[in-house]
């Protein structure tokens, strides 16, 4: 029901069911629906594109529970259940919501949001079809309402639940899961509704730029929905950092105090929020210095409105008799999936079948015929595009949409073209021996963590001890398998965990990561694990006599035979903590090459510095 997940009011404590003191006794439903029409109003938050601020949407809150005596607004629709008045009230405040938003002057562009208790498809006054006539009399589409599904109550029991929501889809609703991943059957409430949006709960979103496994969560569900083609919805945004975390794992749209807290006063909401835009544009990184190609392989192919006539639907496949599918858009331009043209041959190649879906008593229309089909921002980075086409079933391509509105199509072709050009520019940079990322791309990752201000992270430098004794005595052949034992263990460490942002290859024994970290003791736990993981395994490489003596005997640079330890690896960590940073890249690798000195010379092997926000200072 119309709770927000920002909707915690001062005074409205969550107190157990029996210190309930409602102001009607629960045997007066006239009396509650009464209070309910006089005593609550509803406050709007905006849901806004994480990129550019403009916004999507407004989430209906309810307020004014307290004033009903009761503690909080799960207390007044449980009363309202328990009294078997739960359809009654929902559609009272359905209609209060939808007059309000009827007086939006921007009404028209945007959506309305609006909790669904799913206990309403159980209650004994259920009505359906209802609030098709509450929007009528307002002048509203029922495209511009989205229902969002609470997670707070099991559905997964009700016989009846997928009728109804399938019915409430039939009728041109959207449909949201709201508080996804905290309640009762997330995943499969997403995929037995096919939701148009899911919004990720706040407990996943509060402090993720610095929860590694927050931040894997959310990515993976951000992955999974994309390539159902469902938009994915951050809530509960408080600082900056969410949001830019957010963004950056591919999140669609926000939501939360730091965009705007929600308001009664309709004057105070806007159609685009610019700090959140000015994010965006300050985000020089432009995707690490990346050719962004994608763009230019999207091809505009006409979209249909989903209430075009069939016949209009058939007119098009006809004079396109190359096309196979089309786009189809609802009145705001936002996608909606494909039409494919054998989604239609049932009708096309049957006597009657033409005339049948023709005949608007029969009562198929194009929206029937929709498939889903996964979106992508035309902002996206390539490398995430790839990843949503990878993942998908979907053989045509990839809708592209920029503020939520359809702007052309990235074919399977234009995806097959721009996986070839990523490959030849990864082989030219990758390392041959381990694969990974070489110098051009470490020069990337730097520059972009030094123009991001709200980034920390640790720069990490790993270079082998020993490592020329002991390729000179047993041969280059198993000092290359040195440098893929380090490798490997790298990735499985650092990489594998999603811990570590980047790693890299500079070349020989020399290595890197980058790792986006609060704190420099995070990166150093792991390092430091790593190290002695090293240690342990690198020991396997020697022949029994050097294990047992702990060294081998072997000429130095000058000529001499001199005894040389067991090989090790040693670290020089330097941490950017967020903040202005005023430096390059070429600066930051020699001050790493100063405190690399320093790490050698350390009895563990490891050398950590920290450089003020600021500006960069020397190392010591």
């Amino acid at each position: 029901m119309p709770l927000g997940k920002d909707d915690t009011v001062a005074g409205q404590s969550e107190a157990p069911a029996a210190a309930v003191r409602p102001l009607v006794a629960p045997s007066t439903g006239g009396r509650f629906l009464s209070l309910l029409q006089d005593k609550v109003d509803y406050a709007f938050q905006p849901i806004v594109n994480i990129r550019t601020g403009s916004c999507y949407g407004y989430e209906a809150l309810l307020r004014g529970s307290d004033a009903m005596g009761f503690p909080s607004v799960l207390h007044l629709f449980d009363h309202a259940y328990t009294e078997n008045l739960l359809h009654k009230a929902d559609l009272l405040l359905r209609e209060k919501a939808i007059e309000k938003f009827s007086r939006l002057p921007f009404m028209r562009d945007a959506k309305l949001f609006f909790n669904l208790d799913p206990r309403v498809l159980q209650s004994s006054d259920y009505q359906p079809k209802q609030t098709v006539a509450i929007l009528d009399r307002y002048g509203i589409d029922p495209r511009s309402v989205c229902f969002e599904l609470t997670e707070r109550h099991d559905m997964s029991s009700t016989a009846d639940a997928m009728r109804i929501i399938q019915t409430y889809r039939s009728q041109s609703y959207r449909l949201a899961i709201d508080d996804f991943g905290t309640g009762f059957s997330g995943l499969k409430l997403l995929y037995d509704y096919q939701p148009d949006k899911v919004k990720i709960d706040r407990f996943f979103i509060t402090g993720i730029e610095r929860d590694p496994k927050k931040k894997l969560f959310v990515s993976t569900i951000v992955d999974l929905a994309h390539v159902l083609g469902i938009m994915v919805i951050a809530e509960g945004i408080e600082t900056e950092a969410e949001l830019v975390t957010c963004r950056d794992i591919g999140c669609d749209m926000a939501q939360g105090y730091f965009i705007a807290r929600p308001t009664t006063e309709l004057a105070a909401l806007s159609t685009r929020y610019e700090h959140v835009a000015q994010l965006t544009l300050n985000d020089r990184r432009a995707k690490r210095g990346e050719p962004q190609s994608a763009p230019q392989q999207i091809e505009f192919i006409q979209p249909l409105p989903v209430e075009a006539d069939m016949v209009q639907v058939f007119e098009a496949f006809r004079q396109n008799k190359d096309r196979t599918f089309f786009p189809v858009i609802d009145r705001q331009g936002e996608p909606l999936g494909i039409v494919r043209e054998e989604a239609l041959k049932d009708y096309t190649y049957s006597p009657y079948g033409r005339d049948l879906i023709h005949n608007r008593s029969y009562g198929k229309s194009l929206k029937d015929f929709v498939s889903q089909c996964p979106v992508a921002e035309i902002s996206e980075d390539s490398n995430k595009i790839l990843e949503i086409f990878s993942m998908a079933e979907n053989r045509e391509g990839i809708l592209i949409v920029s503020e939520h509105r359809y702007v052309g199509f990235l074919s399977t072709t234009s995806l097959l073209r721009l996986i070839n050009e990523k490959n030849i520019a990864m082989a030219r940079d990758q390392n041959p021996l381990t694969k990974l990322p070489g110098n051009n791309s470490i020069h990337a990752y730097i520059a972009g963590a030094l123009t991001d201000e709200s980034r920390a992270c640790s720069l990490v430098y790993f270079d082998f001890d020993n490592f020329k004794p002991f390729n000179d005595a047993y041969g280059f052949r198993q000092g290359d398998r040195a440098i893929l034992l380090f490798a490997e263990l790298m990735q499985k460490q650092l990489g594998s965990s999603g811990f570590a942002g980047f790693l890299g290859h500079v070349g020989g024994d020399d290595f890197f990561a980058g790792f986006d970290v609060r704190e420099p003791q995070e990166a150093e736990m792991r390092v430091r694990q790593l190290l002695a993981t090293f240690r342990q395994d690198i020991a396997s490489f020697y022949d029994a006599e050097a294990r047992e003596n702990g060294y081998i005997e072997a000429t130095d640079r000058q000529g001499q035979k001199r005894r040389f330890a067991m090989m090790t690896c040693s670290a020089a960590i330097l941490h950017l903590p967020g903040g202005r940073r005023s430096s390059s890249p070429d600066a930051i690798m020699d001050q790493i090459a100063k405190l690399k000195k320093q790490a050698k010379q350390a009895d563990d092997g490891v050398a950590l510095a920290v450089i003020p926000a600021q500006k960069v200072s020397a190392i010591a």
